[in-house]
């Protein structure tokens, strides 16, 4: 019994953390310029107004519209986000797309693998590839940050794309390494090297290391 409270007392903990971090990102996205909508963001093809529209998906679509959407992009899923992301994006002014987040904000959407900590990462990584992309300094909270890193598996790196062969990452501002101990280290913030474990490239400068070359440059990244 103590440790299904416990398991409850964590997941609702997790399901705060998601609300705010939507609340948070919707009043940043309410605060953009117009240009910066337009803006490149860190995931391949899509500006900051395709990332904030993908970002409320899960919450907007009933499954039987998921699943239609799906069976239309031939059962890929990263087609169907792409295309849906870029419909919406059209479609939405920013302020609806902002509002959606707000709106969402306790909703239990959760990516079909990883629970509410998934939901929180989707949320988090896509909320960076704004702010980073844009420049803008907005850090992360530590605690969803660390729910985050304590959640990074070799399955997910590989679905990602990333390879840490002969690496370790090491948090300038955290307690946190994640890698071979023998590995080169690669140095940075906390959330940037979460970013890094999510498939993204980042801008120059940011990360610091010999094999740090290897996750700076185009963005290659969209799930």
């Amino acid at each position: 019994m103590a440790n299904t409270t416990t398991r409850k007392g964590r997941k609702a903990e997790i399901r705060a953390m998601i609300a705010a971090e939507r609340r948070e990102l919707a009043d940043l996205l309410d605060g953009l310029r117009d240009g910066q909508w337009n803006e490149p963001s860190l995931c391949a093809g899509w500006r900051v107004r395709e990332v904030a529209a993908h970002m409320s998906t899960g919450f907007r679509l009933s499954l039987p519209a998921t699943l239609r959407e799906l069976a239309g992009a031939g059962g890929n899923l990263h087609r169907m986000t792409d295309r849906v992301a870029r419909r919406d994006a059209a479609a939405r002014s920013t302020a609806e797309l902002a509002a959606f987040l707000r709106d969402g904000a306790h909703h239990p959407w959760t990516p079909p693998v990883g629970g509410f900590a998934a939901a929180l990462g989707h949320d988090v990584v896509h909320g960076l590839d704004i702010t980073v992309a844009l420049g803008i300094d907005r850090r992360v909270p530590e605690e969803r940050l660390r729910v985050l890193l304590a959640g990074i598996r070799p399955s997910g790196l590989r679905f990602f794309g990333v390879d840490l062969d002969g690496v370790q990452l090491c948090a300038d501002d955290l307690d946190w390494s994640y890698g071979a101990g023998s590995g080169a280290p690669v140095r940075g913030a906390a959330q940037d090297l979460l970013l890094l474990a999510f498939g993204r490239r980042l801008p120059p400068g940011r990360l610091r290391g010999e094999p740090s070359g290897r996750f700076t440059g185009t963005a290659n990244a969209t799930a």
